[in-house]
């Protein structure tokens, strides 16, 4: 018999039995066309000032789920502008795909690009300079000098001089020297034969920024010459100080440049940083290196394919450099500072601040604004006046303005008076799009008051403004936004439908997102009492979605979906994979309990101390509330969650049994007292468990008295009356919530005899987002959904 033959299967996938591999199959199909839509994520405009029309190019992406990785493609588009402001894109027939690339930054001017492509293992980090036409120059800087650049959106700092031939940047520092062994045992590096048999050391352990940041070295500063490649640390930064998100100060003749750049503070231990807007930060300002001559520079470009001498030479070279420059702290007064931006003239000094969150201990909270005269001499200084742009807003009026939200800024946010920026932000469940006069603090809705979708802006083309717009229910769309009378300067603006290749998606799914519907919902706080504030008795929102066309026998099964944090939102932007749930036979209700962002400062603060019992009533009244309407029936809802979204699946599926009949939750936070010795973030337990004051509290050895009232917070207190069949998806390398935490709850909950599966991600950490494991997530979430609920 020929062994090669193929062999009837008779053992099915595990987790997959044969009722349910059709839905799999099935379920599978449909996932995969959500999954290959693709992503707007930044865009750049580039005006010829001999015809006046303007280039753009657009940063996409696309899950690639064979390689498990995400694509990224540049899309261009022509833009001209006829009479009554009409406008017109005509985009490039096929976009670019950016294969290995790490970064991509325009210079001011926008002639030329800058690539970086990231290293592998101990390979070089590669540079590249694109023209109109070629790559222009290339340089490979090695491992001696710097590892990675940073590309997150917390360290990343990339930025071109004035003149477009220096570039400042973030990157790994070298790897400190470790010890070395022979047969003969340690040795010295000096004594060392390099061709003798040999083998490293680890050398001490050194902390590192918690999830995502594993294995990444201390972020530190530098500075290429693109004429030459000559690359400089910039000196003075001490050790203690990460640094990021870096930008040239406005140049001054005749005086040595500065660069302004963020620096988070770590004397004893680096806490988690990855959506912790707690840690403090400040700006600095240091002298840039100077460079040499333009001989020396070609002895440089000689030597920069050199790879084995390399390292050597930028080592001697940073020697003889410039001494050390004190390194000036421009925001002592405030205990948190970040994305800083100059005005066009270079007068103003524009930041944000995360203060609220800094000195409450709230993982995130209402963000301001704020702004330094920046000296006309440009040499900076330790007693700048801070000015207040945008305060911190506690409690708005109903309609009016919540207080800023904003993560970060465009790298050109300003119009052309210079005084007015473009931002994104929070507004309640929505992303809107605002524009900041710094001068007066006058903020204004800019995108439409009267739809619930979400704005984000990509660019400004000059006082014009472009920018995606998509909801629960629509796929991401480009609009072109712009004033509607400039010359009577009126405030209202009119947003162009812009036709893009990315806006295509199947008819399938066009169709069976066509069939649906969604509205924002205030849901009254139910039991308000005389200790709340004024901000945090007022109504909070849910999202919910629907089928356009009611059942008349019955209802569709209601999913209750509850984001993290706890100090997050749910927006009504489209999700892929909450748009899948819905075309599958469910309604959705997002709750944005009080405690999310984009409310206030006093709903987002009653919440710390009061974990567990808040959060859990105010989802509870918002399901009464849609029962309440009709719109959903009590005997078909289910539950699901990630992080504090699968601390209050757990929680509720113990606190109320009969509520939910399914749950799902990834990496949920089970246990408080075992989170608070495993954790990247000890803190959290400390401040969500007993409010401010747990900032005082914290400790690295959490007394009796504390692991008690953790445990009390904690789902795991309230196990024994789940009953609850609960999916279980887990990172194995998540440190912010340890796969220990979700396998306990789990383990206790077989030990009762209920229904559970667990699927484990050995390579994810705490988002679960690679790409198939965000694919394999959301397909059992669908499955096991329907088994309980169809």
């Amino acid at each position: 018999m020929d062994g090669s033959k193929a062999v009837p299967l008779t053992e099915m996938p595990l987790g997959i039995d044969a009722t349910t591999e059709d839905e799999y199959a099935l379920q599978s199909r449909l996932l995969q066309e959500f999954t290959s839509i693709s992503s707007f994520d930044k865009a750049w405009i580039k005006s010829d000032t001999r015809n006046g029309s303007q280039q753009a190019m657009f940063s996409i992406s696309q899950p690639n789920l064979l390689a498990n990785k995400r694509r990224k493609f540049i899309l261009s588009s022509h833009i001209s502008k006829g009479s009554s402001n009409s406008v017109k894109f005509e985009w490039a027939p096929i976009p670019v795909e950016m294969t290995g690339v790490s970064v991509i930054v325009p210079s001011p001017s926008g002639s030329k690009l800058l690539v970086v492509r990231n290293p592998e293992a101990e390979a070089p980090c590669q540079f590249e300079i694109w023209g109109p036409a070629q790559v222009e120059k290339e340089f490979h800087i090695p491992q001696s000098v710097h590892g990675s650049v940073y590309a997150d959106e917390w360290f990343q700092g990339i930025s071109w001089n004035s003149d477009e031939t220096l570039i400042a940047y973030v990157a790994e520092e070298p790897s400190p020297p470790k010890p070395t062994f022979t047969y003969q045992g340690y040795k010295k590096v000096s004594t060392i034969d390099k061709d003798s048999a040999n083998w490293k050391g680890q050398g001490e352990w050194e902390e590192e920024w918690g999830e995502t940041y594993v294995g990444k070295r201390q972020p530190a500063l530098f500075v290429i010459n693109i004429n030459s490649g000559d690359t400089q640390a910039v000196k003075g930064i001490e050790k203690h100080l990460s640094v990021g998100q870096v930008v040239w100060a406005p140049p001054v003749r005749g005086s040595q440049q500065y660069l302004v750049f963020v620096g988070w503070s770590a004397d004893t231990r680096k806490l988690g940083i990855k959506y912790c807007y707690n840690r403090p930060c400040a700006l600095y300002a240091v002298k840039a290196p100077l460079y040499g001559s333009e001989a020396d520079g070609q002895e440089i470009k000689f030597i920069v394919h050199r790879h084995d001498i390399l390292g050597e030479f930028f080592n001697s070279s940073r020697d003889n450099s410039i001494k050390d420059s004190p390194v000036v702290n421009l925001t002592k007064s405030i205990s948190s500072a970040y994305h800083p931006r100059f005005s066009p003239d270079g007068k103003l000094l524009l930041f944000l601040s995360s203060r609220s969150a800094v000195d409450s201990g709230a993982h995130s909270a209402t963000d301001s604004l704020h702004r330094i005269d920046w000296p006309i001499d440009g040499v900076p200084c330790s007693s700048f006046i801070i000015f207040d742009v945008i305060p911190v807003v506690m409690c708005a009026d109903d309609g009016c303005f919540p207080g800023l939200y904003c993560s970060s800024f465009l790298r050109n946010p300003w119009f052309s008076d210079g005084c007015t920026m473009v931002v994104s932000s929070f507004w309640g469940s929505c992303q809107v799009v605002l524009s900041v006069n710094v001068l007066s603090g006058e903020v204004l809705r800019i995108s439409p008051t009267n739809s619930n979708f979400s704005w984000n802006v990509l660019s400004l083309d000059g006082d014009n403004i472009i920018a995606v717009s998509s909801s629960l229910v629509n796929v991401p769309r480009i609009k072109y936004g712009y004033l509607v009378d400039r010359q009577k300067k009126s405030t209202a603006w009119n947003w162009l439908d812009v036709p893009s290749p990315t806006n295509e998606c199947s008819e399938k799914v066009e169709s069976l997102l066509s069939s649906l519907q969604f509205s924002i919902m205030n849901i009254p706080v139910r039991d308000v009492s005389d200790s709340l504030t004024k901000g945090a008795g007022k109504p909070f929102e849910a999202i919910f979605v629907s089928s356009k066309t009611k059942r008349s026998d019955s209802f569709d099964p209601l999913i209750v979906f509850l984001h993290g944090g706890p100090h997050t939102v749910s927006l009504s932007s489209f999700s892929k994979s909450l748009a899948f749930l819905s075309t599958i036979g469910f309604n959705l209700l997002l709750v944005n309990y009080r405690g999310s962002l984009g409310f206030g400062e006093e709903a987002l603060q009653s919440l710390p101390g009061n974990i567990g019992s808040q959060d859990v009533n105010d989802v509870l009244v918002a399901v009464d509330h849609v029962i309440d309407m009709g719109l959903a029936s009590p005997s078909k809802i289910a539950i699901l969650g990630g992080s504090h979204g699968g601390f209050l699946t757990t929680h509720l599926i113990g606190q109320a049994p009969e509520k939910f009949f399914v749950a799902a939750t990834r990496n949920p936070a089970c246990n408080l007292a075992l989170m608070v010795g495993t954790t990247d973030i000890p803190d959290w337990c400390y401040v969500e468990a007993y409010g401010i004051e747990g900032k005082n509290r914290y400790t690295e050895a959490p007394s009796a008295e504390h692991l008690a009232l953790f445990h009390s917070k904690s789902p795991i207190s309230q196990i024994s009356k789940a009953k609850t069949p609960t999916l279980f998806l887990l990172g194995a390398q998540d440190i912010r919530l340890p796969i220990c935490s979700g396998l306990q709850y789990a383990r206790a909950l077989k030990e009762k005899g209920v229904a559970v599966k667990v699927i484990v991600f050995p390579n994810d950490n705490h988002p679960i987002d690679k790409p198939q494991s965000d694919f394999e997530s959301f397909l059992n979430i669908g499955v096991w959904f329907k088994r309980y609920l169809f």
